[in-house]
């Protein structure tokens, strides 16, 4: 199959939860009030609790407690919102992949480093919509687990990654194109904002010169994320040029201490972000 009918088969087996539809129609329409936004996901226990214990995280650094949905679009943002609403969609479309045939901890390890990764770059250098760019590393990689789903034979193939055998080289080996492609179509497919798509589409600094900065920080969030969750194979800056950091104004140490950030924040993102933490809805 090619990246297209790997996207598309994968639309017909994870569904989006419809609260994810309902909110960004309305974002799209400009006669839509905070109180309509709120509405929607008040609908939804799950989404609701989840928007609720996001807002009131580590992510966010708010002196008081937020404790309505309408409060929370407030202070964060529409946008903010529908983003952090997508993060819990897709997550919760795919909580049901057979664990057998990858490590699906350290898959989400890897998409929750990279997004924590995405905002704390994209802060540092004064990028607005940060959770935007959390979203694009959390949702980077799946088409692995579309692979896992529709063709697990290859995704085990891909999975054998090594010191010479890195993700990307495997993908492209078995597969053609890379799981960066089939998660970019597959957000395409869904009606995710297409800039999302479209970051998410160019992960890969070897496959993709990055055209804007928030192109840059995805393809640096990546690089380092993988090293760092598959640091058996990779030192944690391996394949990370001077020219990623300095491109987007910033210095070694500001790399260092962008790693920092996301491993000290890892394991309580993991809590809201990872499908396990979704068992209990």
């Amino acid at each position: 199959m090619n990246v297209k009918e790997y996207a598309v088969n994968a639309g017909d087996v994870f569904v989006l939860p419809d609260a994810v539809i309902k909110v960004k129609q309305l974002i799209d329409d400009d006669a839509t009030s905070i109180e309509d936004i709120a509405e929607v996901i008040n609908y939804d226990p799950a989404i609701m609790s989840q928007v609720l214990k996001i807002s009131n995280s580590a992510l966010y650094k708010f002196p008081n407690t937020i404790t309505t949905v309408s409060k929370a679009i407030q202070v964060i943002g529409t946008r903010s919102i529908y983003d952090l609403v997508l993060a819990y969609g897709v997550a919760s479309a795919f909580k049901d992949i057979n664990p057998d045939v990858i490590d699906l901890d350290q898959y989400w390890e890897q998409g929750v480093s990279c997004a924590l990764l995405c905002k704390y770059i994209a802060e540092e250098i004064g990028l607005k919509e940060s959770e935007k760019l959390f979203v694009c590393g959390l949702l980077h990689n799946l088409g692995e687990l579309v692979l896992v789903k529709l063709g697990p034979e290859i995704a085990n193939k891909c999975a054998a990654i090594s010191n010479d055998n890195p993700p990307l080289l495997l993908q492209k080996k078995y597969l053609g194109f890379s799981y960066a492609d089939i998660s970019s179509e597959l957000l395409k497919l869904w009606g995710i904002p297409r800039d999302i798509a479209d970051i998410v589409g160019k992960t890969h600094v070897t496959e993709h010169k990055a055209q804007t900065q928030e192109e840059r920080v995805m393809q640096l969030a990546y690089l380092l994320a993988r090293n760092n969750v598959n640091n058996s194979h990779f030192s944690i800056h391996d394949d990370v040029s001077e020219e990623m950091y300095e491109s987007l104004g910033i210095d070694i140490d500001s790399v260092n201490n962008a790693l920092d950030f996301s491993n000290l924040q890892l394991m309580s993102a993991l809590a809201l972000f990872s499908p396990s933490s979704l068992a209990m809805f």
